[in-house]
């Protein structure tokens, strides 16, 4: 049997040496407490065994949606690659420690936007977010920015994991893993 964390590794370092854009990003799909779906483009920013984590404002509707319902898909389209690698399975917060070091890690003006934006809010205009980024800069002028209390990371731990591979007249390849007892089964779903 296939190990699915080297299988991903493997089509994950292809795609970042062929696909011409973000091969890091992925589509996120989450669902509220009533089950209105919405998905959006976030970015790996790390994965192990544990699962593959994102970073973002905690307080926007992708965490509101996390609260009420941790239940969430990953989706890489590869497309250069004609591959694609779904994921589903519970989110959960990442340890502070693990957000301050990856915050830390970012350019400047990205960790004062964390800080000057309510993500997923209306905004009047984009001149009200530029002053506000401004007023952040000026802020922290001379200082290091800390990661905003209510920004951070989640970590997706993969129930399933999916690699689609196209081919030929629609006759794709798709192998499935499902975690089982600590381990994974691995199987083949139709085109």
């Amino acid at each position: 049997m296939t190990d699915p964390f080297v299988l991903f590794d493997r089509w994950f370092a292809e795609a970042k040496a062929g696909e011409p854009n973000d091969p890091d990003a992925m589509a996120l799909a989450t669902a509220d407490a009533d089950g209105r779906p919405s998905v959006r483009m976030v970015l790996l920013k790390g994965h192990d065994r544990d699962g593959f984590v994102f970073y973002t404002n905690r307080e926007g509707r992708k965490a509101a949606d996390l609260a009420a319902n941790p239940h969430a898909a990953l989706l890489f389209h590869w497309k250069s690659l004609r591959r694609q690698i779904r994921i589903e399975g519970p989110a959960s917060l990442v340890a502070d420690a693990e957000s301050d070091a990856y915050f830390a890690s970012r350019g400047r003006d990205s960790q004062l936007g964390a800080w000057a934006s309510d993500q997923s809010r209306p905004l009047a205009s984009r001149e009200t977010f530029e002053a506000r980024f401004a007023g952040t800069a000026a802020q922290f002028d001379g200082k290091d920015v800390p990661r905003p209390p209510f920004w951070g990371g989640y970590r997706v731990a993969p129930h399933t994991i999916e690699f689609w591979q196209d081919r030929a007249h629609r006759l794709h390849e798709r192998r499935i893993f499902t975690a089982v007892d600590g381990g994974w089964s691995e199987g083949l779903l139709f085109p």
